[in-house]
């Protein structure tokens, strides 16, 4: 019997991945081209040199923007990723560098936001010694990201950066920190390609629904009599908006936002009723505690937005729809938990639900609107001969922009006052600092923004005080070239701080009373033009100076110094007990 003989050449021997000598910093830059970054926002250091070495030759694939300080980075890199969609990028350096990224991590964390931050760190062999700029990242940010690690030899890079961006991303978003010590970045080793992590043994970020589940809020909801639907974030970060929409069109049913969730639902909808929470609709806080089914959509019962919660929706029936297990329970009780993406859970709800109307119970709200109307938002959009107020200056601005605008605010008066009054026609318009109340973010973050959204307008509205915490930020503007519409509301005051003061602390106005700089002498030191405001008739030709200017602009309006923001619902009390002066 012949024994087959088969030429070696034909055997299938199974292939080894072509390998080639790459060092840690150019796996870290191969990784980033590999998950689709074209941005990212740093600032160099000792540390993170090796890696700003191998950028060098990554410049016509990878846009670098030197930011003046590292927390104006990842402000920035928050702002990118609220307005495209995807994660935000980051560069720091030891020690410092590292430190100065915590606001913004612990920023991203509380608000969901999607970032991979890279930090340079000492060498190994040095860590644990105090070397010059070593800090221990790794245990001060870990209460503050979804996940850290740090990297001390090369080899680890491509999975962990892999990892890290899967985990930034996936479920609920979250910022991720990835410490690379030096000597891992100068590291040479066999590199053998980058492969997308998609399952992490033991993280499940997207919850099994539970059918039953489902069928169970749905029959609550088929039920109700006065049915309220509170919409946040989730509906944005699971991209659901054309499914939360479907929803509410089947069923009726009028829905509130949180600030963070502003923009979902576009604000001439005829079932969006407004903004709940301290500064919030007049309607929408009350009949919060007259509704029969609550029904919270990608939100978290925050206490800005349930005030006392012990006196909040103790009457209804509340089904909570979130991709976070750990939110159902946590601040208010539910009767039905829907566990999972609100854009596979909304669906399935929806198909469930009757179609119905509700006139007499939406007419609720439209009465309280008119009375909010005549109270306080007359006086507020069209004051008349009285100061300017901020609420005008934002009823303006959209009757310009028509409500196509990005629009990133700071944290103040100013705040709540364009959530209020801003008008929005698509998702991701809104862009704020929700959870950590972070002053100095605007500037930065509509920087990130601009660079997430080069097509669209933004326009970014900040107080004296805020605007004076990362001011170096246009000198980011000035260098990177980049079309950003600063509006800043000039009332010469810390303006929430005293308004507190005022009406819980006997006028004792205790170091509110803020001085502020040129503020356009300053911006045309940066080569960005701009203009003040101070008489009411100005005010539109000023805004569309502003928004036809080819460039960046810093427009300045003067506003009453003591002007109150109203509704509020004093800290305390509940919802209900909200006032309208």
């Amino acid at each position: 019997m012949n024994t087959l003989e088969i030429a070696p050449e034909k055997i299938a021997l199974p292939k080894k991945p072509a390998t080639r000598p790459v060092s840690g910093s150019v796996a870290v830059l191969e990784a980033f081209l590999a998950e689709g970054v074209e941005t990212i926002f740093g600032y160099p250091g000792g540390a993170i040199m090796p890696i700003y070495d191998a950028l060098y030759d990554y410049q016509e694939k990878l846009k670098h923007i030197l930011v003046r300080h590292e927390q104006g980075a990842i402000h920035a890199a928050q702002g990118f990723a609220r307005s495209s969609g995807k994660v935000g990028v980051v560069f720091a350096t030891s020690g410092p560098g590292a430190t100065n990224l915590v606001t913004g991590l612990a920023d991203a964390q509380i608000d969901s936001t999607p970032l991979v931050c890279i930090t340079g760190q000492v060498y190994a062999h040095l860590l644990g010694t105090d070397a010059f700029q070593e800090t221990d990242v790794i245990n001060i940010t870990t209460p503050v990201t979804k996940w850290n690690y740090q990297v001390t030899d090369a080899t680890e890079i491509p999975a962990v950066l892999a990892k890290a961006f899967y985990i930034a991303k996936s479920g609920r978003p979250g910022p991720v920190l990835i410490d690379i010590t030096k000597n891992a970045q100068l590291q040479q080793f066999e590199y053998e390609g980058y492969t997308p992590c998609d399952h992490i043994r033991s993280y499940r970020p997207k919850p099994i629904v539970r059918k039953e589940y489902v069928a169970q809020a749905a029959a609550l909801i088929n039920e109700a009599k006065k049915p309220f639907v509170l919409f946040g974030q989730g509906v944005i970060l699971g991209k659901a908006e054309k499914e939360f929409k479907a929803f509410l069109e089947k069923s009726g049913i009028p829905a509130a936002w949180t600030i963070l969730g502003l923009s979902a639902l576009p604000s001439d909808h005829p079932l969006n009723v407004g903004m709940l929470g301290m500064h919030g609709n007049y309607g929408p806080n009350v009949l919060t505690n007259e509704c029969d089914v609550l029904i919270a959509v990608g939100m978290r019962f925050d206490d800005r937005v349930t005030g006392r919660l012990d006196k909040y929706a103790k009457q209804a029936k509340v089904i909570h729809l979130d991709i976070d297990p750990c939110e159902i329970d946590k601040n208010v009780k539910t009767t039905v938990g829907i566990w999972g993406d609100c854009k596979e859970t909304l669906p399935l709800l929806t198909e469930l639900v009757n179609a119905k109307t509700h006139p007499e119970w939406l007419q609720k709200f439209r009465d309280y609107q008119e009375q909010e109307n005549q109270a306080v938002i007359n006086k507020e959009l069209r004051p008349g001969s009285t100061e300017m107020t901020m609420g005008e200056v934002i009823n303006v601005l959209n009757e310009i922009t028509g409500g196509d605008a990005i629009i990133v605010t700071d944290v103040g008066q100013h705040q709540m006052v364009a959530c209020r009054y801003a008008k929005f026609n698509e998702s991701r318009s809104n862009i704020t600092s929700g959870g950590l109340g972070t002053m100095g973010f605007a500037l930065p973050a509509a920087i990130g923004a601009k660079f997430g959204a080069e097509k669209r307008t933004v326009v970014a509205i900040i107080g004296d005080g805020g605007f004076q915490m990362t001011l170096q930020e246009l000198g980011t503007i000035m260098q990177s070239g980049i079309d950003v519409k600063i509006i800043i509301l000039n009332n010469h005051f810390l303006g929430m701080v005293r308004q507190w003061q005022q009406l819980f602390h006997d006028k004792r106005y205790s170091f509110v009373d803020i001085a502020s700089p040129d503020f356009v002498m300053l911006a045309k030191a940066y080569g960005i033009d701009g203009m003040h405001v101070s008489d009411r008739q100005d005010l539109r030709e000023a805004l569309t100076t502003m928004l036809l200017h080819p460039a960046s602009y810093l427009l300045e309006v003067k506003v009453g110094k003591e002007n109150n923001v109203f509704p509020m619902v004093p800290q305390g009390c509940s919802v209900s007990e909200i006032r309208l002066s």
